[in-house]
């Protein structure tokens, strides 16, 4: 049974922080003004500063809990998420599902605006859950948290514990992916999928001679992605524990591993507070770090390979029959054309924006909200 959760970081963690990021050994950094080689020392000099000397921990904790929090057990996993009621004549319900390097702070801006009714009185009651190993959800201790494992504990958790009988649900980055596997196990609770992206191991699954130009290109496009800026899926894919002593020993550490994505994946257009502020990036930080869960975020990459490898290497791709809305933004790491969505999902609603990068929630939320909204009245669920 749901109970309700305060989110309070001890002040010793918040004090040994602080200790490490005043003890931090800088190394040296050449001709990385583009941060091609990775996070750029100077500004993460400024941001790290910042995380000592000026950011208030408790005034954005005391942000974070103006949410409605709960932790519940499923399957005798913890399970943390926020749950806010819709405002409207009609409430639908709608889960919400993070990606990495973020957590369940992807979706605060839009969550006022979902509850929120519209001309014809209809909102959502919004769902806002921590993957497992990530935020304030449990550490797995045992092998096998893999995407479809969340996906069944996701679908319990909106079903067997929010006692709600259909919803709608969206992913971006791991999202998408858990989405898509509750579509494919559960359909029957799914009045429809929203997506922001397509799931990256479709990537490479057609034979190359069934691809359409613009999908051939999208593949490429991919593949250039990959050796360039997909190192960190490799490691994480394959030697994650390896990498997270480091990441969950030191801030610093953590901070570059992490904002690069920030930068390189956003529509930040080269300056990253072109897009989030510090306070936003030092709260996402300061939660992987309060409650070391870098390792177990990490590790989802691995979990998902050795499902691939042991469980769909040689099954066929199943078409996911659920409705589907399919938002696009252009700023996003390698987005998909209309044609590969289709060949996997029944998109009924898709949508090219104008700007806005792989952050999707948190860089536009009005026009994300504006096109979950959008596509929830197509589906006539009001």
């Amino acid at each position: 049974m749901k109970q309700p959760y305060v989110i309070n970081i001890d002040v010793s963690i918040l004090d040994d922080l602080r200790h490490r990021l005043a003890m931090t050994r800088w190394t040296n950094d050449i001709n990385n003004d583009n941060w091609k080689t990775g996070t750029n020392t100077t500004y993460l000099k400024e941001l790290c500063y910042y995380w000592l000397h000026d950011f208030d921990w408790k005034k954005n904790e005391a942000f974070l809990n103006s949410f409605s929090h709960f932790k519940t057990a499923i399957d005798n996993e913890g399970i943390h998420f926020i749950h806010e009621k819709g405002k409207g004549k009609t409430s639908v319900p709608l889960l919400l599902i993070h990606g990495y390097p973020d957590s369940f702070m992807r979706f605060l801006k839009v969550i006022p605006l979902l509850v929120a009714p519209d001309d014809d009185g209809f909102s959502f009651d919004v769902v806002v859950p921590s993957i497992p190993g990530y935020g304030f959800s449990d550490i797995p201790t045992s092998p096998g948290m893999n995407p479809k494992r969340i996906a069944s504990l996701f679908a319990k958790l909106m079903t067997e514990e929010l006692g709600y009988s259909s919803f709608i649900v969206h992913g971006g980055d791991w999202g998408s992916t858990i989405a898509e596997q509750i579509a494919v196990n559960n359909s029957q609770i799914l009045k429809g999928i929203h997506l922001t992206d397509i799931p990256w191991r479709h990537l490479f699954s057609i034979s190359p001679d069934a691809l359409t130009a613009s999908e051939k290109k999208y593949v490429q496009t991919g593949q250039q992605w990959s050796q360039t800026e997909g190192g960190y899926a490799v490691i994480q894919s394959t030697k994650p524990q390896s990498l997270a002593y480091g990441l969950n020993d030191s801030p610093v550490g953590l901070a570059a591993w992490l904002i690069e994505k920030f930068f390189s994946w956003s529509g930040c257009d080269g300056k990253l507070e072109n897009t989030f502020t510090k306070d936003e990036l030092l709260t996402n930080l300061t939660i992987y770090w309060a409650t070391q869960t870098i390792t177990s975020a990490v590790r989802l990459y691995y979990e998902a390979a050795v499902s691939i490898q042991q469980e769909e290497k040689s099954m066929e791709i199943k078409k996911v029959e659920v409705p589907t809305g399919v938002a696009i933004f252009p700023q996003d790491v390698v987005p998909a054309p209309r044609e590969f969505a289709e060949r996997l999902f029944n998109v009924q609603q898709w949508t090219e924006m104008p700007r806005g990068g792989h952050f999707t929630a948190m860089e536009q939320p009005d026009l994300f909200a504006g096109d979950v909204r959008k596509f929830a009245k197509l589906l006539s669920v009001g």
